[in-house]
């Protein structure tokens, strides 16, 4: 049984305003300017330039408007058109006809400086690869299937795919009937192209094409492909021990094989991807500097670009409001210019808004980091969280996550993401709280400082910081290194 009730609850919901503000703060630099860029083109009312002040009228230049406009008195026969008719609104909203403004689109300024960037064009890792594969002596069949081989393949230039499901790859999709024993040697045909180890269908094969393509072969080559074939395992986890006793192989010899196998490329499609992958350069959003002993902060001009409501859209808007006659089509008009005007005031709010809260938020972290900036000593870090910051600028958590999102500063020391600056907070001995960055610090030099044959483990590098002061469990020391990209010890090990 259906019941009617009326029912009060009360609701939070963002206005349009706020949900464009927080999209605004999240984007960095470089987004922002094609994002303004966007709305210049959607929002025909939005123009670029500074907002022109109002002249105020001297009584010499109102005594001359008072003679023009006896002198019009004096020809009422004559036609006269004054500014406001300059733009009608009957033309405005004819159906048939496009207006202007979308049909030209302006999106540069006087000031902006024309640059030109030339990028260099070249082929990919499989035109490469199709390209070798056209030198072979192949028939058609042999090409197809090699072109399927090679389309295949991943980015390290691996060959995932199971051989005999690409036989019925090449039976559905090309109608090609074929067996497993041909698509091999056409494998072994393309496992010979450059770069070498190309087409292998896991490590251990990809070492293998590397190693038997060395020229000369030395013993040490012969050894290390001894090695790769019977002790791959026990290699790959460095029991290297294991493979002296079992092979009987002297130490000397076997670090001699080891260092050719280290030689080796383990993703040999990776290195033609590198070649040709553009590079990106970091816009900073802040500029700090040091003027003796005295930081100044600076938002990148490209964080406060001039926009203003275009005069045009505004007078077209007074112009229709001082009619007595209103038809539809007027009221429609009227509708759509006074959203744009609304929707270009709104844009410009929300910049300006953007640019107060990273200013402000900036400003914040430079003073609490203060020493840091001064100096450029990472140890001189302090233990600083969002919370922190959002106290001191009296804004939510939230938006000063999105702030410090995709954001970089530039400092006399480099430039550096935003986020790099917050840090954990880690107790010493003496009850002093230091930022988690001088603990990683400290541990990167006991890593680097330590005997390779006997790497330190977790339970050493802990027992170190609790030398020096620092009170850190040994799950955290494997939480650190983990995130500086450090494997265990035994993986560290060198022989």
């Amino acid at each position: 049984m259906l019941n009617q009730k009326l029912q009060q609850t009360l609701l939070q919901k963002l206005s349009p305003q706020q949900i464009q503000l927080i999209k605004m703060l999240e984007i960095p630099t470089t987004e922002l300017e094609q994002r303004i860029k966007q709305e210049i083109e959607e929002n025909p009312a939005l123009e670029e330039g500074e907002e022109e002040e109002e002249e105020e009228t001297t009584d010499e230049q109102e005594e001359e408007i008072v003679d023009e406009r006896d002198g019009e008195e004096e020809n009422e026969d004559e036609p006269v058109r004054s500014e406001e008719d300059e733009f009608d609104f009957d033309d405005y909203v004819e159906e048939d006809e496009i207006p202007l403004y979308r049909l030209v689109v302006n999106n540069t300024s006087l000031d902006d400086e024309k640059k030109e960037m030339p990028y260099a064009s070249g082929i990919t890792f499989s035109e490469q690869l199709l390209s070798q594969l056209g030198l072979q002596e192949v028939n058609d069949k042999e090409y197809q299937m090699g072109a399927h081989i090679i389309g295949n393949l991943d980015d390290s230039g691996y060959l995932k795919r199971d051989i005999n499901a690409m036989v019925d790859d090449l039976a559905f999709s090309q109608n090609i009937q074929t067996t497993a024993k041909e698509i091999t040697k056409v494998l072994t045909l393309i496992q010979e192209f450059d770069p070498a180890g190309v087409g292998a269908r896991n490590l251990q094969e990809c070492l293998l094409l590397q190693l038997k393509r060395v020229n000369p072969q030395t013993k040490d080559i012969e050894l290390a492909i001894f090695i790769i074939k019977n002790h791959f395992e026990e290699f790959t986890k460095k029991h290297y021990d294991k493979i002296e006793k079992k092979s009987n192989i002297p130490k000397e010899k076997l670090k001699g094989a080891i260092d050719e196998i280290l030689k080796l490329n383990p993703k040999p499609g990776s290195t033609f991807i590198e070649n040709s992958r553009t590079q990106q350069f970091v816009v900073p959003d802040y500029i700090i500097t040091n003027n003796n002993g005295i930081l100044e902060l600076y938002l990148n001009s490209k964080n406060a670009p001039d926009l203003r409501v275009s005069k045009t859209y505004e007078e077209m808007l007074n112009s229709y409001s001082k009619e007595n006659g209103k038809t539809k089509n007027h009221k429609e008009a009227a509708a759509f210019v006074r959203q744009k005007i609304d929707a270009a005031k709104w844009f410009i709010d929300a910049l300006k808004q953007r640019q107060n809260t990273l200013y402000q938020t900036m400003l914040a972290i430079m003073e609490y980091q203060k020493e840091y900036f001064m100096e450029g000593d990472e140890l001189l870090l302090k233990p600083m969280i969002l919370r922190d910051i959002a106290q001191k600028v009296n804004l939510d958590i939230s938006t000063i996550s999105r702030v410090a999102n995709s954001k970089y500063v530039q400092t006399p020391f480099g430039t550096f993401p935003l986020k790099s600056f917050f840090s954990e907070s880690i107790s010493t001995d003496s009850g002093e709280e230091v930022s988690s960055k001088e603990v990683k610090r400290i541990l990167m030099d006991c890593i680097e400082g330590e005997d390779k044959k006997k790497p330190l483990k977790d339970e050493e590098l802990a027992e170190i910081l609790h030398e020096k002061g620092y009170n850190i469990a040994r799950r955290t020391i494997a939480k650190y290194r983990e995130m500086l990209n450090i494997t265990v010890a035994r993986m560290r090990k060198e022989i």
